[in-house]
């Protein structure tokens, strides 16, 4: 298996630091909003890796981090004057939902970063001990990046005019402003009751409240214990959950490439600052979401959520609506959608989120439902109790070997898709034909569910053996006698009537029926 590593900007081979575990770890949300379609198009691709490394066999253990503390967070639960758990609990349900919604796989631990202080202070700690960190003028600790000599390497930095000394205590910053970053922040009265009164060992710097009159500086003891109020800095918390989950190393590490610099650049600072051995072997970023080809952003009205995405299409709620191209848009289908939507490109390029592409995947999602629908009608009715033939079987190994191959090929699944997508217009040109026993049409089933392993596209839930109501057999043996009668206008308003009732009807070669939606 194949796998590109920002690291070392090169695609390479796969050899996890052990044969029993492969460790995983990606950044989660910070819960002070819902997450937004970029967010959830990053989720989808990690979850990707994930189920496509399962699905190779490997044992993967997975851990997501949940900022709960940070500057927006505080920022926000204060406007909406509600206690900082309190806030972020109720948007990290909301995501957790969200990621249910999408058929991602939650992480086997995903820590709220509130519960890993005593990590926090320990690793602080250490950088102190070892000079990798200090005390500021401003009682906050920063990190020295000038005592960590690869520091700039993932993000690919030109180190030779940093200033010594500069610093920034922002969560956020870009590369011009490349400065020792915070690790643990002095309290500010807009921190609220946010604050942790936590103990270091710290030699202290020349400070103004150390300073004799006349600009003479008191000695300062070597080393002296130092209890203030403090909360932790942004980039500490990702290395802390690394730290007690993971220990000192671990196999990947993933999330989009926003969080290159600085977030990923300072973890592997802090980490390998305290470990002495390389953090990640190996960092997966996925590239951005854009909509109609530009930035998403609030100001440009192209801001979306999954809850704007269930108003635009899952409204009125009591009906089922049709798509642009009349496909059924159930809530299954619209995340399975949207799910596909994410996936049509490599997960390391743009994707461009348009409505019609919306419009499109949720046909092709109801045309996967139908495929499966018929299969199992055909095998309910098919007396074909023939053996699997050596063609049929021949036919499948190679279309699994073909998904194999993409898969392991840098998690490329557009190209999977593509093998997914011959699988389906054989399966359906051979069902239209009456090709198959019963044997074949059952592994066809199980070739779907093994593509859904890692796709996750397929809903097999949608087949329900269910009496249909004597008054919606009438109102169907009704529309189909006007459609016999060539009395189109009543036909259309017999089938909107089953529509509104739940139903739909269905024309297929061997006749109508009709089922519940």
């Amino acid at each position: 298996m194949q796998l590109y590593n920002t690291k070392t900007r090169k695609l390479e081979d796969f050899k996890p630091l052990s044969s029993r575990e492969v460790k995983v770890y990606y950044c989660g949300p910070t819960v002070y909003n819902y997450a937004h379609i970029g967010n959830l198009r990053t989720f989808v691709f990690e979850d990707i890796v994930v189920r496509t490394l399962r699905f190779l066999w490997y044992n993967v253990k997975t851990v997501m981090n949940i900022t709960d503390i940070d500057d927006k967070t505080i920022r926000d639960s204060q406007v909406a004057g509600e206690d900082l758990q309190t806030f972020t609990r109720k948007y990290t349900d909301i995501f957790l939902s969200d990621l249910d919604k999408l058929n991602i796989i939650p992480a086997d631990n995903v820590v709220p970063i509130s519960t890993l202080i005593p990590e926090m202070v320990r690793m602080i700690q250490t950088m102190l001990n070892r000079k990798n960190a200090y005390l500021g003028d401003d009682w906050s600790i920063y990190f020295d990046v000038k005592s960590f000599k690869k520091y700039g390497k993932l993000a690919n930095l030109d180190m030779c005019c940093l200033k010594h000394w500069a610093r920034v205590d922002s969560d956020e910053y870009d590369k011009e402003n490349v400065s020792d970053f915070v690790l643990w922040k002095a309290w500010k009265e807009s921190d609220g009751e946010v604050f942790w009164n936590e103990e270091f060992t710290i030699t202290p710097p020349p400070s103004p409240l150390l300073t004799k009159e006349g600009g003479q500086v008191e000695s300062l003891p070597k080393k002296e214990k130092v209890v203030l109020k403090w909360r932790p800095g942004w980039h500490i918390e990702c290395s802390a959950c690394n730290m007690k989950y993971f220990w000192a190393q671990i196999d990947i590490h993933m999330w989009g490439v926003d969080l290159i610099f600085p977030h990923h650049q300072n973890e592997i600072a802090q980490t390998e600052a305290c470990t002495r051995k390389e953090f990640s072997r190996y960092w997966l970023h996925s590239g951005h979401l854009m909509v109609d080809g530009k930035k998403m952003a609030k100001s440009s009205n192209n801001f979306y959520r999954i809850k704007d995405l269930e108003e635009k299409y899952l409204n009125p709620p009591l009906t089922p609506p049709l798509n642009k191209g009349g496909g059924q848009v159930t809530s299954s289908v619209l995340y399975r959608a949207i799910r596909l939507s994410f996936m049509n490109a490599k997960y390391n390029s743009e994707v461009n989120f348009t409505f019609d592409k919306i419009d499109s995947n949720i046909s092709v999602i109801n045309s996967v439902d139908e495929l499966v629908k018929n299969i199992n009608r055909e095998i309910e009715k098919s007396d074909n109790n023939a053996m699997v033939s050596r063609d049929f079987r021949e036919t499948m190994q190679d279309y699994i070997h073909e998904y194999m191959y993409y898969l392991e090929d840098d998690f490329n699944i557009p190209e999977a898709l593509v093998v997914f997508h011959n699988f389906l217009k054989f399966a359906n040109t051979a069902i239209r034909e009456k090709l198959f026993s019963i044997w074949e049409l059952s592994s066809l089933l199980d070739m779907l569910r093994t593509f859904n392993q890692v796709l996750a596209i397929v809903d097999f839930d949608v087949v329900v053996n269910e009496e249909i109501p004597s008054e919606i057999n009438e109102l169907f043996e009704a529309r189909n006698t006007a459609k016999k009668n060539k009395d189109f206008a009543l036909a259309d308003k017999l089938r909107d009537e089953l529509l509104e009732a739940g139903y739909k009807i269905v024309d297929s070669r061997d006749g109508s029926y009709v089922e519940k939606i």
